[in-house]
Formats: C-alpha cells, structure tokens, sequence
C-alpha cells in the first residue's frame, strides 16, 4: 500500500516520512504495553470502544511525536548516516509545514480523548508534555531514552484510567518496567548514531554508558523480566504469562548477541527486535485470561 503511494502520489511521501508511516516499529512498541495495561485493568476484557480509541491514539502520537523531533533534530539529522534522508533535513518538508501537521496530529489526538472519561482526559495531558519535551532532552541530558521511556510509558496509566477511573499501584509497577525496557531498546537504537552523535554534540545513554552499554542493557532486561514476573505473582497469573516471558528471555538472549560488537546494523535489527518481545509478553497475557 505505502509503495503504490509512493509512486502513485510522491507529494504524499514526504509527510508519510514525517510521521514514520513507512516504518511502524515505534508504533509497536508503544501499542503493546498499551494492551497490556487495558487487559490487566479490565481483568482480560478491556472495552472495544477503549480499544480502539487507544490504538488510534498510539498511531496518532506516535507520528506527532516524530513530526515535533524531526523539527526539533532539523539541524542535526543530516550530519547522521541514518537520518540525513529525513524530510526536514533534504528539504523536502519546511519546519513550518512540520509544525502545522503536529498541531492537525494533536487535534485528532484531543478528539479521540473527549470519547474518554475526565480522569483519562486530564492525565493525557502529561502524556504531551512528555512527547514535547523529549526531542529537546538530547541536547542537555545524557538520559533523554529516560524521558523517552516515561513518553512510552505514559499510555498505561491513562488505560488505567479509562478502564476503572484510578491509577493502582500494578498500573505504576507496568510505567516503571515499560520505561526500564525503553531505555534498554532505545540505547540499542543509539548505540547505532553513536559516532555521529559525539560528533555533532547529541547526547544518548549510549554515550553515557560507553563501554558498559551491554551489560547495562542486559541489567535492564533482567530487571524488566523480573518486574514481569512480579506482576505475574502480584496477579496470581499462571503457565501462559510465563511462557510468554520465557519467549521474551530468548529475544533478550539474542539481542545481546547481535550487540555484541556494537555493529550499526546489527545493533539496529536488536532494536526491531523488541517487536517480539512485546508481542510475546502480550500473548502470554492474553491466553492467561482465556
């Protein structure tokens, strides 16, 4: 489909670009700790009206959160291998055309969370001061995958909400674990722009890190896991959740491995990779409810 657009409509492609369209993978990985927490919250039957307002909601500030970091990484995206292609660094899109998709991205966004209670509304709010602020992080933290993972995370609060108007303690548990597994993904995404990333004066734990990115990035999987496992026992889940986190112990394995000489590329398929991790996790969950 993205193809025939792409050749059928190339005006169009820029602003696919912009918004990752072409590439869902961040997408994914903000969607499923999303279900997890709708599943968990409502025992295993989340509404569908709740369904489907968030996982439009993923996509819809998914993109605006790439719309304002391309804007905010304007100037540095096309001294970086992997992002010079971006539409505000060629010129293809200007700043101010990528400012007025962000506020039409955010409109939607409003009108999707007017369909949720007053509770959810409020705590949306959080959800864009985080998704703002991020892309600016890079330039004065060496933990901006920190607020990252806070952005990232900030939907299963708001599940909670939706579903039972609170915010319990298992709710935080999942937006502590979900942000430990961001940052352990995210600086696999960084270890890639490293070089360049030094050069022109971004930050990044992979930077922060340096020698020690593997094994911190395997601390944070062990302690995602083990949080996992806590919510499980909190739960009283059973075989199906831990199976589900046994397939995510394996991709984990295999993330370090494919790190392991802090390639680009190899770095950046063990960032895809969490695809499946999340998958997997939400699979377990869903069959411990059947």
């Amino acid at each position: 489909m993205l193809a025939f657009v792409e050749h059928r409509y190339p005006s169009l492609w820029p602003w696919i670009q912009l918004m990752r369209l072409d590439r869902p993978i961040g997408s994914m990985l903000l969607m499923w700790p999303t279900l997890w927490a709708l599943w968990i919250a409502a025992d295993g039957t989340p509404s569908l009206k709740n369904i489907v307002i968030f996982v439009l909601g993923v996509f819809v500030m998914r993109a605006a959160g790439c719309v304002i970091n391309d804007f905010a990484d304007r100037d540095f995206d096309g001294s970086v291998e992997r992002t010079r292609q971006r539409p505000l660094a060629t010129g293809a899109l200007s700043a101010k055309q990528a400012l007025g998709l962000f506020v039409g991205l955010l409109f939607i966004a409003l009108i999707l969370v007017l369909f949720l209670n007053r509770f959810t509304f409020w705590l949306a709010f959080g959800g864009l001061g985080l998704a703002i602020l991020y892309p600016f992080t890079k330039r004065f933290t060496n933990l901006p995958q920190v607020v990252l993972g806070a952005a990232f995370s900030w939907a299963i609060p708001m599940a909670f909400g939706a579903e039972t108007a609170s915010v319990p303690p298992i709710a935080w548990l999942l937006f502590i674990i979900n942000l430990l597994w961001t940052v352990a993904y995210d600086t696999e995404y960084a270890m890639c722009d490293r070089e360049d990333d030094l050069k022109i004066g971004i930050k990044s734990t992979a930077i922060l890190f340096g020698d020690l990115d593997k094994v911190i990035i395997g601390i944070l999987q062990g302690l995602v896991l083990a949080g996992l496992v806590l919510v499980g026992l909190r739960l009283g889940f059973g075989l199906p959740w831990y199976l589900g986190l046994l397939g995510a112990l394996a991709l984990f394995s295999h993330q370090q491995w494919r790190i392991r000489y802090r390639e680009r590329w190899p770095c950046f398929h063990a960032f895809l990779n969490n695809h499946w991790v999340g998958a997997c996790v939400f699979v377990g969950l869903f069959l411990q409810y059947l």
